[in-house]
């Protein structure tokens, strides 16, 4: 890190105590603006780091329900506003046992810049809580979502905060905290939440945006090669709806996706992966994936090892921050992939970036390769306000238009520095300079 910003950095770790994942994320960014700050010293002089790095709001609240047995449980709500220099707040709900205001923030920063790459009028925020839908009841699950809606409601509207789902939250969880939020404000608000039914106000596209687009983008990576997805073998970690889409969008470019997995393990399917077993499996059954090795002849299971020690050509991690570290990453490279491309926000470790760029792979940080999701989520806000509804090839060549343009404006960023295949300083410098020059403009505020 250029020595100008170690400060910001120390800083910004005393302020916030015991936020791994917050530190994590803000020092990933500062490594890349060394050369911003040298072209633009105002930036350094106006504190545009430190404004950047401190969000405008921080919300804690008590989710107080009742289980089916009548038992009361205390959870705790999360919404950190981060930054509005864009446009409104904008970023997930996530529902997770792991979830503390470290993780929110951490998945906030990121927001700030992945909202900026898609050239969409969105700023970037992050909530959640740290309740665990699974295994919950639907009864459990509204109850939930009524209750964490009733604090959360006065803090949201279409030009203020618009937030949507992540991890444990869907669309049924969408639902109930839009079911609530109208009953509360008597409005049929729409672009207050994305994510939401077809039938009442979402976007056709929405489901299979952030998998889409990570493919998109790593199919453009490639392309710079002289390659494509095209006859690729494809490891994919995770098996929600990133994951179960990216491997969809796999399919479609003529590539072999050949695994996914959840918290009790992995699945390899040398066949290539039967995607409409699996949807059965995750989006109606709930069940696990072992569920589909039971199920599927070519597959097995493993609870043993690692998703990456299976050798692929293209290796998309979806599932959660953090799960692909250096000695992981090594074995990719001995294996042979030649792109990663992130469909989860910050999945891969300091020392795993390291290891894929110094070894010359294709590497896209999810703050590019997964901004298809929020990018569908505001133009699902365009259609709310515009009391519209589009078709869905038309919003898939949007989605598909923005994940290329992203591409295209990181690399050409990376190369203006002198970091020619760069995606990671082409995406935090192009990301920053677009909120920074935002918030000079409006003033110390």
């Amino acid at each position: 890190m250029d020595q100008k910003l170690e400060g910001v950095y120390d800083a910004v770790v005393a302020r916030n105590p015991g936020e791994a994942e917050f530190h994590q994320a803000v020092r990933e960014v500062l490594e890349s603006l060394g050369p911003v700050i040298d072209r633009h010293p105002e930036y350094l002089e106006m504190k545009m780091l430190e404004r950047i790095c401190e969000p405008e709001r921080q919300i804690i609240f008590r989710v107080p329900w009742m289980d089916d047995k009548g038992e009361v449980h205390i959870n705790r709500g999360f919404r950190v506003e981060f930054n509005s220099a864009l446009g409104p707040y904008k970023g997930g709900l996530r529902f997770h046992p792991s979830v503390y205001l470290g993780v929110i923030k951490f998945l906030g920063f990121e927001q700030i810049f992945k909202n900026s790459l898609t050239g969409l009028p969105i700023g970037g925020g992050k909530g959640g809580s740290d309740f665990d839908p699974r295994g919950k009841s639907d009864s459990e699950v509204m109850r939930f979502c009524q209750s964490f809606m009733t604090e959360l409601y006065r803090h949201l509207g279409e030009y203020t905060d618009v937030p949507a789902g992540d991890i444990g939250v869907g669309g049924r969880e969408i639902g109930y905290m839009f079911g609530q939020y109208k009953r509360i404000t008597n409005r049929y608000e729409s672009g207050v939440l994305t994510g939401k039914g077809i039938a009442w106000g979402g976007s056709l596209v929405r489901t299979e945006a952030t998998g889409y687009g990570t493919v998109v983008f790593a199919n453009e990576m490639l392309k710079t090669r002289g390659e494509s997805i095209d006859g690729k073998k494809v490891m994919v970690s995770g098996s929600g709806n990133v994951a179960i889409y990216a491997m969809e969008k796999v399919r479609q470019l003529g590539g072999l996706p050949i695994g996914f997995s959840d918290s009790s393990g992995y699945v390899v399917d040398e066949a290539g992966v039967d995607l409409d077993l699996l949807k059965q499996i995750k989006e109606i059954e709930r069940g696990r994936v072992s569920d589909y090795a039971e199920r599927r002849e070519s597959a097995s299971f493993s609870d043993r090892g690692s998703i990456w020690d299976v050798p692929v050509d293209v290796a998309l991690p979806c599932a959660t921050q953090n799960e692909l570290n250096g000695e992981q990453a090594a074995t990719l490279v001995k294996n042979g992939v030649k792109a990663v491309a992130e469909g989860a926000n910050m999945p891969t470790t300091p020392e795993g970036i390291h290891v894929f760029q110094q070894a010359g792979v294709l590497y896209g940080p999810g703050k590019a390769a997964n901004a298809g999701g929020v990018a569908t989520s505001a133009l699902e806000m365009q259609q709310n306000a515009s009391r519209d509804s589009w078709t869905f090839e038309y919003t898939e060549e949007r989605l598909t238009d923005i994940m290329v343009n992203i591409h295209d404006q990181v690399a050409t960023t990376a190369e203006s520095y002198g970091a020619p295949g760069d995606y990671v300083m082409g995406a935090n410098i192009h990301g920053f300079e677009k909120v920074a020059n935002a918030i000079q403009a409006f003033g110390l505020v």
